[in-house]
């Protein structure tokens, strides 16, 4: 999961977030073979909502319901033989040159078992 800190990335010059961008479009095409989706941009975190229960039933709020300054901006799922490949792969991500970006790294869960890795 790619996360950031939208404040921090405001601060951006336009201009090097199109060079980080395309950058990234290049990443995904060289990494291809470890990469088991398209991967997926998330839109503005003005644009959640989120579906929690609570003692009075379900409740249905707008935006993220944690208060991190990090928001997830997006995700993709990499087909690598464990963490150590995963961590190389991701010390690539073009992103990681901004102060506020960082990726999280969790196995998927299947159903029945824990994914090992």
């Amino acid at each position: 999961m790619f996360t950031f800190d939208p404040a921090l990335d405001a601060q951006v010059p336009p201009e090097r977030m199109q060079g980080l961008y395309a950058r990234a479009h290049e990443w995904y095409r060289v990494n291809a073979a470890q990469i088991a989706d398209g991967g997926a941009q998330l839109q503005s975190v003005e644009t959640a909502t989120t579906v929690k229960n609570s003692p009075s039933g379900t409740v249905v709020v707008d935006g993220p319901f944690s208060e991190a300054k990090e928001v997830i901006g997006g995700f993709s799922i990499i087909d690598v033989p464990n963490l150590d490949a995963a961590i190389k792969l991701v010390r690539t991500w073009p992103f990681l040159e901004l102060p506020s970006w960082g990726v999280e790294i969790r196995p998927i869960l299947t159903v029945g078992r824990k994914s090992e890795g």
